[in-house]
């Protein structure tokens, strides 16, 4: 069996470059003839030798950067009728998906070695048709006025905490949250009317969070779609620390909380709606968004699955401090 990792350099203080001879020595001893790609600044770098990889009957492919450097990966062997088995070694900022897999985050070495626990899960993989351009995404989509700034801090934004701390301290970001009208479809109905956000969800790690998604399935070919209406701060705030508080903002009556395996997003009134993949831009709406189930079969920690939604009593009172250092009417 050959393996064959494909790395960011940059990544995680080039942690993963300077363990890369254990890394690999950790697959050798799985059973893998196992060579390794450093990523280039060439566009899609990682996702070409995917492919490359893939096709030259590689039966391993292993992930090893931040997410993403795994959703181009998945770009590049998604559209392939033969698909090899990934791995994933976390170095990035939130690195959400191995979150989602149970894997250590801090160690790269450590999450190479769970490939000795021969475990696996076949993931959901999302979709994206947008006049004839297909892409593919491992974890979340991010539509709304809100989520494109994203793309003007995203040292802050690539944790959603960071994102909320922003948005609760920052008065030039409070100004930019101007809800867009859109028409949703999904499996059993529609919405049309001013949106604030929209988030299709693959797994039930969001940003650092697992309470986005408290009952989250990893491959039961369904998105999990969040809607929030037009909402001010202050309403915004409170679905927070709803969610905060073991996932109640789904039974919020400005939420729209729906399982479904396909999703049509279509701006109204000439608005635009740009869309964030995986934690970077993906281009603007409209956009088809299909859940392909058990698409990529994954290394994963499966003895560590399902773990109920938590989220650490720190980071409760620190976003709760915050909120009431506002004057939120």
């Amino acid at each position: 069996m050959r393996a064959r990792i494909i790395y960011n350099p940059t990544s995680g203080r080039e942690a993963i470059k300077r363990e890369m001879l254990d890394i690999l020595r950790v697959y050798e001893q799985a059973g893998y003839e196992t060579s390794a790609f450093a990523t280039t600044p060439e566009p899609m770098s990682a996702a070409k030798e995917a492919k490359r990889a893939a096709e030259a009957g590689f039966d391993l492919i292993v992930a090893a950067g931040g997410d993403g450097t795994i959703n181009e990966v998945v770009n590049g062997l998604a559209p392939l009728s033969k698909r090899p088995m990934m791995a994933v070694i976390p170095a990035g900022t939130t690195n959400d998906y191995a979150r989602a897999l149970k894997l250590p985050r801090d160690e790269p070495l450590e999450s190479a070695k769970i490939i000795f626990q021969h475990e696996t899960i076949k993931m959901d993989i999302g979709k994206i048709d947008q006049s004839g351009d297909t892409k593919y995404f491992m974890n979340i989509a991010a539509l709304g006025t809100i989520s494109e700034v994203t793309y003007a801090v995203p040292s802050l934004m690539k944790s959603l905490y960071g994102y909320l701390a922003y948005l609760v301290k920052g008065a030039e970001l409070i100004t930019r949250i101007k809800p867009v009208n859109a028409k949703v479809t999904y499996d059993d109905g529609e919405y049309s009317g001013k949106i604030s956000m929209i988030f299709l969800a693959l797994t039930n790690s969001v940003g650092g969070f697992e309470s986005i998604v408290p009952d989250a399935k990893l491959d039961d070919g369904k998105f999990t779609l969040l809607i929030v209406k037009e909402s001010n701060l202050a309403q915004i705030l409170q679905i927070v620390a709803q969610m905060l508080n073991g996932g109640k903002h789904i039974d919020n009556a400005r939420m729209i909380y729906k399982k479904t395996n396909k999703v049509e997003i279509t701006p109204l009134d000439d608005d635009q709606l740009k869309v964030n993949l995986d934690g970077e831009y993906g281009g603007d709406a409209p956009m088809l968004f299909t859940d392909l189930q058990q698409h990529i079969e994954f290394v994963a920690n499966r003895s560590g699955m399902p773990e109920a939604a938590t989220i650490s009593d720190q980071t409760k009172q620190k976003f709760m401090a915050d909120v009431e250092k506002l004057d939120v009417k």
